[in-house]
């Protein structure tokens, strides 16, 4: 091999290192998302407040130092799914869970690797940290004389079985800001028109390898749409009017520990109140 094609393969495997350096830290970073969203029916009492969401950690686990500087700058914790995986001791989960739960109230929907892996031990584990598991179910959050409603939507094991009915509105609750749940933004093709002021889902991973350009080629069409980041639509006839989607990118990995132009996330979401509009 003459000099040049030894100094072009040289170069070759740097780039292929560090590409795979930059892949691996992608994929292992604990990094928060800001973002601020703005609700038309959000009552004045949750103006400002936060909700901290993460989904499908899979088998990473949690660091403390990093959780812990999160307390008190969260109202609620909401895990969107897919908090372990086939193989995840119950431990790991136990000490992840008790790391979320320090922060603030929590609450969680199960993914579909959840109900693959151990859904009862699971189902055990949350209530011991003193999550709520929401499947199919509505419960209240209230802040300073204000409410509003949290439905978890359950994820089918198969999503040939589709999704139950969300869950009925209770009576006298009608024209509360609804945040929903749920793992798999799939979901929303199932619905004539979008039933919560908040939709919080995961499950995509955002593709975990994503290319300049082309972005995450291994999605089908319905993700490669709705792969990750904000979405939102405009019903006017509907009780929610603007109802809004966000889709994270998830805080695990699948198959292997490396993500590419799309780094692991979790979210701290700060709910604000619409301006009323002009009449």
């Amino acid at each position: 091999m003459t000099p040049a094609l030894l100094w072009s393969a040289g170069i070759l495997a740097a780039c292929f290192i560090l590409l795979l350096a930059r892949m691996s830290y992608e994929a292992r970073i604990h990094a928060i998302t800001d973002s601020e969203v703005f609700l038309e029916r959000l009552p004045e009492a949750f103006e400002g407040s936060r909700i901290f969401f993460i989904s499908d950690i899979h088998k990473r686990k949690l660091s403390r130092a990093f959780m812990e500087s999160l307390q008190g700058k969260a109202d609620w914790v909401i895990l969107g799914g897919d908090i372990m995986e086939q193989n995840v001791p119950l431990e790991r989960v136990r000490e992840n869970l008790a790391m979320l739960a320090a922060i603030g109230p929590a609450y969680a929907v199960y993914g579909n690797h959840d109900l693959k892996a151990d859904p009862e031990g699971l189902a055990r584990v949350l209530k011991e940290a003193g999550c709520t598991l929401l499947r199919n179910e509505n419960v209240v959050l209230k802040r300073g004389g204000g409410q509003i409603l949290l439905t978890g939507i359950d994820q089918p094991l198969h999503k040939r079985d589709g999704y139950a009915p969300p869950p009925r509105v209770p009576d006298g609750f009608a024209d509360l800001c609804r945040v929903a749940v749920v793992h798999d933004p799939a979901w929303i093709r199932f619905l004539p028109e979008k039933p919560a002021d908040l939709i919080l889902a995961g499950h995509t991973h955002g593709g975990q390898i994503r290319f300049p350009v082309f972005g995450a080629i291994r999605l089908n069409s319905f993700y490669r749409k709705y792969d990750c980041g904000w979405f939102k639509w405009y019903q006017p006839q509907s009780a929610v009017k603007t109802p809004q989607l966000l889709i994270s990118r998830g805080f695990g990995n699948r198959r292997v520990t490396l993500r590419l132009c799309c780094p692991a996330e979790m979210h701290m979401i700060r709910l604000r109140k619409a301006p009323a509009k002009p009449s």
